[in-house]
Formats: C-alpha cells, sequence, structure tokens
C-alpha cells in the first residue's frame, strides 16, 4: 500500500531477549547489509497482522513465541535514495512510513530460521546491544531507528528489570 505522498506502508520488528539484546540480521541480497526484521502491511491488513506476518516469514517465529512489549505511537518515515526508486513502478514510492514493535522472545533462539516466506530475506544473525543497530544501519534508515527506539526504549527498559 503506498499512500498519496508515495509512501509504503510497512512495519518495523525489535525483537529482544530477556537480556535486551536484539535480532540483527544479515541480509540475504547484500551480506554487508545488516537490519530489523521490516515488511510491507498489505490491503485491509492491520499493522500488529502485518507484524505477526511478517515475524513468521521473515524468522521463522509465531504470535505464541513472543510478547509484544510496545509499539510506536504515529508513522515514522525514510527516503529511499533516487538512485534506489523503481520509477516504473505505479505508483512510485519514495519511501517507508513505518509502525515499529518491540517484542520479547519466549521461544528458543535456535527456532528461528529464514524460509517461511516467499524469499528468504536474511541468512545469518546475532543479538546485539539494543543501541548497536542505530549507527550500523544502512545510513538512509538511521534517523528512522533513532526515532523507533529512542520511543520504544522506555518500554525496553521493563525487559531487562523483569
Amino acid at each position: 500500500m503506498i499512500d498519496s505522498d508515495g509512501f509504503r506502508a510497512n512495519v518495523g520488528i525489535i525483537i529482544a531477549n530477556a537480556s535486551g539484546q536484539v535480532f540483527w540480521g544479515q541480509r540475504i541480497q547484500n551480506n554487508d547489509s545488516w537490519q530489523f526484521p521490516q515488511g510491507g502491511i498489505d490491503s485491509g491488513e492491520s499493522s500488529t497482522d502485518a507484524m505477526y506476518r511478517e515475524l513468521y516469514e521473515e524468522v521463522g517465529l509465531g504470535e505464541s513465541d513472543v510478547s509484544l512489549i510496545g509499539q510506536t505511537r504515529s508513522w515514522l518515515r525514510y527516503r529511499i535514495p533516487d538512485n534506489l526508486i523503481r520509477r516504473r513502478q505505479t505508483p512510485a514510492c519514495i519511501g517507508q512510513k513505518q509502525k515499529w514493535f518491540l517484542l520479547e522472545i519466549k521461544a528458543d533462539p535456535e527456532q528461528i530460521r529464514f524460509d517461511c516466506g516467499d524469499k528468504e530475506e536474511f541468512c545469518d544473525w546475532r543479538w546485539v546491544s539494543y543501541w548497536y543497530p542505530v549507527n550500523q544501519v544502512v545510513s538512509f534508515k538511521q534517523d528512522v531507528y533513532r526515532k523507533a527506539m529512542t520511543e520504544l526504549s522506555s518500554f525496553h527498559a521493563r525487559i531487562t528489570r523483569d
């Protein structure tokens, strides 16, 4: 779903473990690129439903494998660099508007797998400190990562206190 401003509706997913570390996935298309799971919201789908669908498709976890800890209040946007815009697509997508979710994994991390969707997004992953991704993600996503993680940091603090 691309809105009238050219932004595709999307969800971003931060998966934390009981120690507060977060899942950091290596993209299969570019082994130098790491990010959180994310994906588009289908027509008629709520952002929460999209998040659980993407969670399963990208990392093989279901709703019972995680606890929903928090989500951002509003859409957070980033623009795609001009050289990555698919101009032949109608309407053209100039960026993403995302709702971000913070989840705590309850399942054994050994259950994480990348072959549950139509195409694999990740080829490897690791646990990293909460703020690590902000400066490691591709530069055009850094601001949205910072905003999402700042907003969700109070929820994150609850994970490490329990």
